[in-house]
């Protein structure tokens, strides 16, 4: 086995991604720094703002009131306002929230595609980017730009080129001592350390293959365009329903199946596979989304080791997520709940007394990090795994192996440089392998 799946998260490997990014945009300008400054603990009362009001922001939420006893709700922003404030009133209601939604939050609960910006310009100390993914490289840079710390939702990006705003971004958070939390959750679960650790010590020996699977049922399917109100722009009906367009939700295994990615990139250390080929398409129909629901992609690693991911959306079907992971020495199996070692090392995770949900982990640890000025940065890896989806879902989508280096270097941009909340906009086709005129990246014919 290649030692690529052997070295820690540190490694060179890892460094080669971060090299690719270029120079850093933070060159030559002037950094200010965060309200809460790192290098010295602190015990100030700690303002967060949630952008984004929809599922995973009222979660979030509910993880970061939990997660530090001197912390407050302090404003909160959505498209459309009166969702904002549907969500604080049920915020309000929980436990958690007793005593931390500040009382005078009511006047700064703002509507519109510019919300982000009024949450971050009311004096918050933590952002929770929580809207679709489209907007997250665009609310991250605002975030750092403030000077706030942020907890960024998994995707970072539906699209190359925001995958490397993103990290561009990053690299100036670092510059302002600026903790950066992922959103993608299984890495800070307590069986998946337990499971992984072992892994990365040996106990299965070197890997040899991995198969990860995500089926489910639909998510946000798209509704019937005559159910579409009056006068509302295309953009608008896009963003409404951005589950079902890719340059706003990414499809599926960006969106979703991306945790499966990021376990597959995490078991190699986030060492970058060398290609990645595959297919996907839609079986049942969607009106106007131009989103799959379902993919099989194969990663490349060196030595012909491969990592398969499937992922999909099927109604009345048989639904299980988890990874079997095949080494010299044994197999390890992962799912929600269970994880398990057979062959030379044998060992089944046994739950503490007293479980964590990952969510609330990886908040704790976000805001201890606050604390302590010891600063927290899951950016990279969390760029890297968006990648690493982004990198599967073009390969179905084109129906050709692509290597990372290509994908890296295509020139691949889905978000407009300006959303127009009354404007036009056309909704690409689906993306049909082999027909040129449907694809959004191009590659020289293999």
């Amino acid at each position: 086995m290649n030692d690529t799946n052997t070295h820690s998260p540190n490694d060179s490997s890892r460094r080669s991604f971060v090299k690719t990014t270029g120079t850093a945009a933070a060159a030559g300008c002037t950094i200010s720094f965060p309200s809460v400054t790192l290098g010295a603990p602190n015990d100030k009362k700690l303002k967060i703002g949630v952008i984004g009001t929809g599922g995973r922001g009222g979660g979030a939420m509910l993880n970061a009131l939990k997660a530090d006893d001197k912390v407050e709700i302090w404003a909160a922003g959505d498209l459309y306002l009166e969702a904002a404030e549907n969500k604080l009133h049920s915020i309000r209601k929980s436990p958690e929230a007793q005593g931390k939604v500040s009382d005078s939050i009511d006047s700064r609960i703002f509507g519109g595609i510019d919300s982000y910006k009024k949450v971050l310009d009311s004096g918050v100390d933590v952002a929770l980017l929580t809207t679709p993914p489209g907007f997250r490289p665009q609310h991250f840079q605002a975030a750092v730009d403030a000077g706030v710390h942020a907890f960024v939702e998994k995707p970072c990006a539906t699209d190359m080129a925001g995958v490397k705003d993103f990290l561009e971004t990053a690299k100036i958070a670092a510059e302002k001592d600026l903790s950066v939390l992922c959103g993608f959750c299984y890495r800070y679960s307590q069986l998946g350390r337990a499971l992984f650790e072992r892994i990365h010590d040996g106990a299965i020996g070197d890997i040899q293959s991995i198969h990860s699977y995500y089926n489910a049922g639909p998510v946000k399917p798209m509704p019937d365009p005559s159910t579409r109100p009056d006068g509302m722009s295309d953009t608008e009906w896009q963003i409404k329903n951005w589950y079902n367009f890719t340059w706003l939700g990414g499809d599926g295994i960006v969106e979703q199946g991306c945790h499966n990615v990021d376990r597959i990139g995490w078991l190699f250390n986030d060492a970058n596979p060398v290609a990645a080929f595959g297919s996907g398409g839609r079986v049942r129909p969607n009106y106007e989304g131009n989103i799959y629901d379902h993919f099989s992609i194969t990663y490349e690693y060196p030595n012909d080791v491969k990592a398969h991911c499937e992922w999909r959306q099927f109604v009345k079907s048989y639904n299980t997520v988890g990874d079997t992971i095949i080494g010299t020495k044994g197999i390890a199996k992962f799912a929600p709940g269970k994880a398990s070692i057979t062959g030379e090392n044998p060992w089944t995770y046994r739950k503490p007394r007293t479980p964590k949900s990952m969510y609330d982990i990886e908040h704790e640890e976000f805001f201890a990090a606050i604390r302590s000025g010891h600063r927290k940065d899951d950016a990279e890896w969390i760029g890297h795994s968006t990648l690493m989806a982004i990198l599967g879902r073009t390969a179905c989508y084109s129906g050709k192996r692509i290597t990372w280096d290509d994908m890296w270097n295509a020139g691949q941009k889905l978000v407009p440089d300006n959303i127009d909340m009354t404007a036009e906009l056309a909704i690409r086709p689906m993306r049909i392998p082999g027909v040129a005129e449907t694809q959004d990246t191009a590659f020289a014919d293999a």
